[in-house]
């Protein structure tokens, strides 16, 4: 969703997407002040979904995943930086989970004892291939990393196997629907929601009357210098 699309959005509708005419200058107690109130209403309403909610305690899901913590780091308090854009959150907790889950699922058909003793490994490779299908889709998300390992090294997540990629999804959501509420009160979030926005860049004009770029002008090629002197030779 680009600039231009939320500019025809009515203003209190493109407001909460992100969309100003002219971004805000923020004094940082501004900053450290909705720093705070997002992370600790985020990260509260992340717990008392997984953590009160019945469906979610029959299932055995964690009250929270560590590396949304990380993320309320970037989201809430750093987020003019790309690291912390939509994509990069939703994208990047997703791949992560899914080759995390993916390698992990290879390991464990060797067998639990010889998972158990290669289980570092695990850890390891998910997490490695995790960060360069992020470089390589450009959804870097630095606390994605720890959702790729805590899928393999952490036994109460890997226990919840595939049934992880939709907890990620709904952990994403949470915290990009409470940043977009939380952010958007006198601070701007997203800077941009799939791609950044890059400004035309126009070339430097050329200095009038500059007598090295006039003589370069008016001097005639070497060519036609040497053709005009063969000419102009006597017999």
């Amino acid at each position: 969703m680009t600039n231009s699309r939320l500019s025809r959005l009515p203003w209190w509708a493109s407001r909460w997407l992100g969309y100003r005419e002219h971004p805000p200058k923020e004094p940082p107690y501004v900053v450290h002040l909705w720093s705070f109130i997002g992370a600790f209403c985020g990260l509260s309403v992340l717990q008392a979904i997984f953590g009160r909610a019945q469906y979610f305690v029959d299932r055995k899901v964690p009250p929270i995943l560590a590396s949304y913590g990380a993320s309320a780091v970037l989201c809430y308090g750093a987020i003019e930086a790309p690291l912390a854009q939509p994509r990069a959150l939703v994208v990047g907790h997703f791949i992560s989970a899914v080759s995390a889950v993916s390698i992990t699922k290879l390991f464990e058909l060797l067998g639990p004892e010889k998972f158990e003793t290669i289980e570092w490994l695990c850890g390891a490779l998910s997490t490695a291939v995790a960060i360069v299908i992020m470089q390589m889709t450009k959804t870097t998300h630095p606390p994605a990393g720890a959702t790729a390992l805590l899928a393999a090294v952490d036994k109460d997540v890997r226990a919840l196997s595939w049934y992880l990629l939709p907890v990620i999804m709904l952990s994403s959501a949470v915290v990009l629907v409470t940043a977009l509420l939380l952010n958007n009160v006198q601070r701007r979030f997203p800077v941009y929601w799939l791609q950044p926005i890059i400004p035309p860049t126009a070339e430097p004009p050329t200095e009038q009357g500059d007598p090295s770029v006039e003589a370069k002008s008016t001097r005639p090629p070497l060519a036609s210098r040497s053709s005009s002197l063969t000419l102009g030779k006597a017999p």
